[in-house]
């Protein structure tokens, strides 16, 4: 009778080449770690330094930029102050390697009243302007500013507004705005009779900076003093680069299995420089008319 029983010696081997696998899984794991660990800190990098991503969570400033609208703000546009950092947590007083912004600009900016809340509007007015509005009409150093009728046409309201508060259909007229150096933008208008329609002469104190919303019967901006009130240099995060996604905000970003009927592809990479005239330097990035 032939006895097949393997001797101990010989077992042992078998176990130790059963036992590597386990061993090879655990490096894997390790070197997935040490990979996903670097991404992160390659991704907070970009995002501290260069581009941080931002969504359109409000209708201010339509129709330049719509609710679902994601972009990317430049972050070296005017240099880093600790507000270009998460948290604010960076140590920095002033701002470092500053660079002036430029009228037009669309830019983001910390709430100067309230910190930690970030906002997104566009740049109307610089250090020692005079900005006032008069019946719903832009003024800036006494020069009223020129804007050119293109439609009148009927807002849906609850389209941008998935909590329900607001619904009805707005009477809303487009106008293609000029700003001072020929800058031009489009912006829109509901009445001339808004509570903002009508201010005192704002002087825009040094080293700091007028904000308005696009859409301007529906924007909180530096013309409510209380609440906005004029943007120190040092609050700004930077200026917004581009779009990098759109969805018409019945698809959230992660879900994936509604793209198809949400997104709004022809919004993609639309970079988000006002016009300005020919000759003028952009800045840098990796029907009727009423006088």
């Amino acid at each position: 009778m032939t006895d097949n029983t393997e001797a101990p010696e010989a077992q042992e081997p078998e176990k130790q080449e059963q036992k590597k696998p386990v061993l090879m899984e655990r490096g894997e794991v390790g070197e997935l770690a040490k990979t996903a660990l670097l991404a992160v800190v390659i991704a907070l990098i970009i995002r501290t330094f260069l581009f941080e991503p931002f969504n359109i969570p409000s209708t201010s400033m339509k129709p330049t930029l719509l609710v679902g609208d994601y972009l990317f703000v430049y972050k070296p546009a005017y240099g880093y102050s600790r507000y270009s950092f998460p948290f604010g947590i960076a140590p920095i007083e002033g701002r470092v390697w500053g660079k002036e912004p430029q009228r037009g600009d669309i830019m983001v900016f910390n709430l100067p009243r309230q910190n930690g809340i970030n906002l997104i509007k566009r740049l109307i007015g610089l250090p020692g302007d005079q900005i006032q509005m008069i019946n719903g009409r832009l003024y800036i150093n006494g020069e009223i500013v020129p804007r050119e009728f293109v439609r009148t046409f009927d807002e849906d309201k609850s389209k941008d507004d998935l909590e329900g508060r607001q619904n009805g259909i707005v009477k809303t007229t487009e106008y293609i705005e000029t700003l001072p150096g020929g800058i031009i933008h489009t912006i829109y208008e509901e009445t001339d009779d808004q509570p903002l329609d009508n201010t005192g002469i704002l002087t825009v104190p040094e080293g700091h900076y007028f904000m308005m919303g696009d859409n301007r019967d529906n924007s909180r901006d530096s013309r409510a003093q209380e609440e906005v009130g004029f943007v120190p240099f040092e609050n700004i995060v930077g200026r917004a680069d581009f779009l990098f996604f759109s969805t018409n905000h019945y698809a959230a970003l992660y879900e994936i299995w509604k793209w198809p009927w949400s997104i709004r592809y022809e919004r993609f990479f639309m970079d988000l420089d006002p016009v300005r005239p020919a000759g003028q330097p952009a800045p840098p990035s990796d029907g009727k008319s009423e006088g």
